[in-house]
């Protein structure tokens, strides 16, 4: 489609300025859709809400969320957005994943104090491929009216000449409205720097939208509260360019009841890939959820019928760790399948519960010379990853937290070695949840 340059305008909010805004309030939705999403907790903002719950009821919606492949694995802070396009094709909706060939050249600015690293075409293209993989464990792919469809917008993107870029779509945009958005006016607080070739992000996510809508009729975007300004500028330059409806939807950033930001823990990210975390510390990882989270994680995270959750949610006392195991089985059933699940339950009941040694622990790997020569206990806690430092592992020691075959050392400098092996191995543990069993090689 050709534009008349001269006759452009330059986009002016149709939707709210704030990047972040306040969520919206408790609104009676009609669709669906929206009334899941609204019940389960995902809505943060919405940008032309009585539009949006009009074309809901009218038929199919297609939405789509994007997701840049800076590393082979999603994330448990990517799975919130992951169920928000299941939420969409649950409710009779056609999802589209957008896979970042492109704008992975680039670097999202969002969230960012520092410029990513650039990543070669090569890494992105290994780390799509094995991305993939976790997408259809919560989607149906296929060619039906509802089936999810995963599109590259390398496919575009790196078709287009860089002046025929900024003469069609760069027109569009003001640097002064750009400078309002988070994403950008964080980083200058902060005296960061802000790359050109990041300050373009928006301008690509934004004719990501529009290309959708052009090719399958795409109308909605949907992401976490920080992509709010990217999205609002993809509806703003639809509805200006084209004429047609285009809406966006966020989901707030979640943290922890604590304050911790989910999905990060002391040995760092909770991978979606089973080869990147293993589907018993996935487990794990859910099973140790705090008390004031658990109601919450059950909606946004499995299809558990609320009247169910809410029976989970009310239970107290040592009770709710009940409701934990259910978060934990259902979350990893739904990843990884039932008989993976079945296998962590049942490798966490065995080390917990009644006492024992399951071989679906995770392991630890370690030279058969070094253990007979013996290895300092905080350095084997750090390399088993029960704990992020060797400070932390003598911390732990001293408080009773560190355990070498369920009994509690005191001096995280004591030598582990082969004289600890009980059935071949050392059974470690930090705290109550956090178990490793060390194998000589």
């Amino acid at each position: 489609m050709s534009l008349e340059i001269a006759a452009a305008p330059v986009l002016e909010p149709a939707t709210p300025r704030e990047e972040t805004p306040p969520p919206m309030t408790e609104t009676a939705f009609k669709s669906e859709f929206l009334k899941t999403m609204q019940a389960r907790g995902y809505i943060h903002q919405v940008t032309h809400p009585e539009e949006l719950d009009a074309a809901c009821c009218k038929g199919p919606v297609t939405g789509y969320i994007g997701y840049d492949a800076t590393a082979p694995s999603l994330h448990v802070g990517n799975l919130i957005t992951i169920m928000m396009l299941r939420r969409l094709q649950q409710t009779g909706h056609k999802p589209i994943v957008i896979v970042g060939g492109g704008t992975t050249k680039v670097g999202d600015p969002s969230g960012k104090d520092e410029t990513r690293q650039l990543r070669t075409a090569e890494e992105i293209e290994a780390n799509i491929a094995s991305q993939k993989q976790a997408f259809a464990k919560f989607l149906t792919f296929g060619d039906g009216e509802t089936d999810a469809i995963l599109v590259n917008n390398d496919e575009w993107l790196s078709k287009l000449g860089y002046i025929d870029f900024l003469r069609e779509y760069g027109v569009h945009f003001t640097i002064n409205r750009m400078l309002t958005f988070d994403s950008v006016k964080l980083r200058l607080e902060r005296e960061q720097p802000l790359t050109f070739i990041e300050f373009n992000y928006m301008l690509m996510q934004a004719t990501d939208f529009l290309e959708l809508e052009r090719r399958y009729g795409c109308v909605l975007q949907m992401g976490g509260s920080d992509q709010w300004g990217n999205i609002v500028n993809g509806v703003d330059l639809i509805r200006r360019v084209d004429q047609k409806p285009a809406f966006g939807l966020t989901t707030p950033l979640l943290s922890t009841s604590s304050g911790a930001k989910m999905g990060k823990t002391a040995q760092g990210a909770v991978w979606l890939n089973a080869d990147m975390l293993s589907p018993y510390d996935y487990w794990q990882f859910w099973r140790n959820t705090e008390d004031g989270d658990v109601g919450r994680f059950l909606k946004l995270f499995t299809d558990l019928p609320l009247d169910e959750i809410a029976r989970l949610e009310a239970l107290q006392g040592a009770e709710i760790n009940d409701a934990k195991k259910v978060l934990a089985n259902e979350a990893t059933r739904m990843l990884h399948g039932e008989a993976e699940a079945a296998k962590a339950a049942a490798a966490a009941q065995a080390a917990f519960e009644l006492g024992g040694l399951s071989a679906d622990l995770p392991t630890h790997e370690v030279a058969r010379a070094d253990l007979e020569a013996g290895v300092m206990l905080a350095d084997l806690a750090v390399a088993a990853g029960l704990a992020a430092s060797k400070g932390e592992a003598r911390r732990l020691a001293q408080g009773g937290g560190l355990r070498v075959n369920d009994k509690a050392e005191a001096d995280a400098n004591r030598a582990v070695t082969a004289a600890d092996l009980v059935d071949g191995v050392v059974k470690l543990a930090a705290g109550k949840k956090k178990i490793v069993l060390v194998k000589p090689v």
